[in-house]
């Protein structure tokens, strides 16, 4: 029993006691809840940054944004394809392209009876009469002049018929004097040849002809004419300038010579 109220009596003196009754030891109270000291860290919250950090990441998106802008800028202008000022996919002309030909008009052309008194008349001519032998080939070079404005032709034969064209030379006129080439049908197909351009093939017996300069334009394909029994004439109005390539053809021929009759001149 005394035990038991001992033990009661330390208890009653301890409770009476407080911080204050020991000195140097002051009293202070805490705060009721630790957690509102702590910064919440729950993810479903919207984070709120400072307003110096929104500046800066503006700034930055800013001047990413003007970059990408120049960078488009720089590959739209011109010189941006090479350092010539070319753009890349620009098409160059090639050095084989040719400039289109202008269109020349089909050539008047008539027969007439009068075989008789035109080989009479042309007898009497100078250089009005030519014998153009077997696989040879008589070219007429008639270059315009400003005081015409149409070149005509008429001619025959003894005999036997022989081809004949008319092609246009759209090169520039440097003599005004009607000059006549001779050549074999060799020495022809030699030089179209060295010509540059398209070559047509083909014979006299078709109608067509090896035309291979790439400024000769053809008004009448070469074909064989029966001016052995008739005048065969015609006539062309002047394009521009240049020169009329009339062309007397005998390489079909193997073994005949053809006496020809004709005559070249100008109308107004």
């Amino acid at each position: 029993m005394e035990k038991l109220e001992s033990t009661s009596e330390l208890q009653s003196r301890l409770s009476s006691l407080s911080v204050s009754s020991f000195s140097g030891i002051a009293s202070k109270n805490c705060d009721s809840n630790l957690l509102d000291r702590l910064q919440s860290t729950d993810l479903s919250q919207a984070v709120i940054y400072p307003d110096n950090q929104t500046e800066m990441d503006d700034n930055s998106n800013a001047k990413g944004l003007e970059q990408s802008t120049e960078d488009q800028e720089k590959r739209c202008e011109p010189g941006a394809g090479d350092s010539q000022g070319h753009s890349t996919s620009e098409k160059t002309s090639l050095p084989g392209d040719r400039k289109a030909l202008p269109p020349l008009q089909p050539a008047s052309t008539w027969t007439a009876t009068a075989l008789k008194e035109l080989k009479a008349k042309l007898r009497q001519e100078k250089d009005s009469v030519v014998t153009i032998y077997r696989g040879d080939i008589m070219t007429v070079n008639v270059p315009t002049v400003p005081e015409a404005k149409r070149v005509c032709w008429e001619f025959a034969t003894d005999g036997y018929d022989i081809g004949f064209g008319v092609y246009f030379d759209w090169s520039p006129v440097t003599s005004r004097a009607i000059t006549v080439h001779i050549s074999e049908s060799s020495d022809d197909e030699d030089e179209d040849d060295e010509l540059e351009g398209p070559v047509v093939p083909g014979d006299v017996e078709k109608g067509s002809k090896a035309v291979a300069n790439s400024n000769l334009g053809e008004i009448l394909p070469v074909y064989r004419q029966d001016s052995h029994l008739a005048v065969q004439g015609g006539s062309h109005e002047f394009p521009g300038e240049g020169t009329y390539l009339l062309k007397f053809d005998n390489s079909y021929s193997l073994w005949r010579n053809k006496t020809l009759y004709y005559r070249v001149y100008y109308s107004a």
